[in-house]
């Protein structure tokens, strides 16, 4: 790449990988609310969070750091990273959940609900960017996801047992199918999500922003988890369509006012490293990465 870098931290990614130019589109958001759907339809993970956490009073709080910690492990140094895995660990290690049937008490750290939350979350981001319209080949996509057994290993889980292309994705995903199910603890975060609560003022706005945003989230989800949740979805023809509009506009938004936003991840790490660094979605291919 031809512009200047300093000799700053690059940090658990660095600025040639696929993750930094990914992370950077603002569809991040519409592929966050769609793993939250889809890691919903794990009972024994929903459960975990919902006996752990006030969802409905804190599920903006808990939206937010999901997005810090992303943000950190994507922008930040090698050194925040690690301890935000290692924050992570801590508090995993220390909850867990019974099962109401069986009476069965067991942790939320277990290594199959740890890799169902990574793979439903890292599945989400890489389907709706790619079918939004940012620019990545099958490969990068393979890259990409091999990239995030560090992030894996961060919440504590083996890197080696973490899928690392698109067919050892869609093979756990295959897998894992029998176990899911949308019970009352997924309708719950599916009610939230369509309708969370906010300042009777901002009502107007939340059905007419928010709730479409949720909508194509949800609509982007396998067929699968439409039918568990028993609610249709678009024609996918149709859902495509939408998310490529979504990503124009949004993309339209200039970067540098997008980023401003808190906590400013990608404005730490360029001036970190240099401004040749800024993530970039025309043709990541071209200007970071060699293909």
């Amino acid at each position: 790449m031809a512009a200047t870098r300093t000799n700053g931290d690059p940090g658990l990614f660095g600025p040639d990988s696929v993750t930094w130019q990914a992370h950077g589109d603002p569809m991040m958001w519409v592929a966050g609310i769609r793993a939250l759907y889809l890691q919903a339809l794990h009972p024994r993970a929903v459960r975990g969070v919902m006996q752990n956490s006030d969802f409905r009073r804190d599920a903006w709080g808990r939206l937010m750091r999901t997005a810090g910690f992303v943000g950190t492990t994507t922008y930040g140094t090698t050194e925040a990273a690690e301890r935000a895995g290692a924050r992570v660990r801590k508090i995993h290690s220390m909850l867990g959940a019974t099962d109401p049937d069986t009476g069965e008490r067991y942790g939320v750290d277990e290594p199959a609900l740890l890799l169902w939350v990574h793979c439903a979350e890292i599945g989400s981001y890489l389907h709706v960017l790619r079918r939004s319209g940012f620019p990545l080949t099958d490969a990068h996509a393979d890259r990409y996801l091999a990239e995030h057994r560090h992030s894996a290993r961060l919440v504590g889980l083996d890197p080696a047992s973490v899928p690392a292309n698109r067919a050892e994705l869609a093979a756990y995903f295959a897998r894992v199918r029998p176990e899911l199910a949308a019970g009352a603890d997924a309708h719950e975060v599916d009610d939230f999500l369509l309708r969370p609560p906010t300042h009777p003022l901002l009502v107007p706005a939340r059905g007419l922003l928010w709730r479409r945003v949720a909508r194509l989230a949800y609509d982007s989800l396998p067929p699968y988890a439409h039918e568990l949740y028993g609610r249709s979805a678009p024609p996918p023809a149709t859902v495509t369509r939408r998310l490529r509009a979504t990503g124009t506009l949004l993309r339209l938004v200039p970067a540098r006012l997008r980023w401003q936003l808190p906590p400013k991840h990608i404005l730490r790490a360029m001036a970190r490293l240099g401004p040749g660094v800024r993530p970039a979605h025309t043709d990541p291919c071209r200007e970071v990465y060699v293909c």
